[in-house]
């Protein structure tokens, strides 16, 4: 039996057809949040519906946390039954 012929137990693909990158199910949403906190001033949040994220709030806030931490921002959020508020502060020394 060959090399290509062997049992695999999962498919095969090109290695040139691997998706670079990560853009999962959160990538819009997190990416509206993350440009709307660079138009905010000192001591300004957004409210983002609750209802409108399509997936829990600890899932998209899992995401924003990744994306912070890629970007070097630092971000908080808090929530209530409603509403998800997220703001930013300074990084130390900046």
């Amino acid at each position: 039996m060959s090399r290509k012929e062997s049992h695999l137990n999962y498919r095969r693909m090109e290695q040139k057809d691997v998706p670079q990158g990560r853009r999962g199910k959160h990538h819009m949403v997190v990416g509206r949040i993350l440009s709307d906190l660079t138009k905010l001033t000192p001591g300004e949040a957004i409210r983002v519906p609750l209802q409108d994220l399509g997936d829990s709030k600890e899932n998209l806030r899992a995401a924003l946390s990744r994306a912070a931490h890629k970007n070097g921002a630092r971000l908080y959020t808090s929530a209530d039954e409603t509403f998800l508020y997220v703001w930013r502060t300074e990084a130390a020394g900046h």
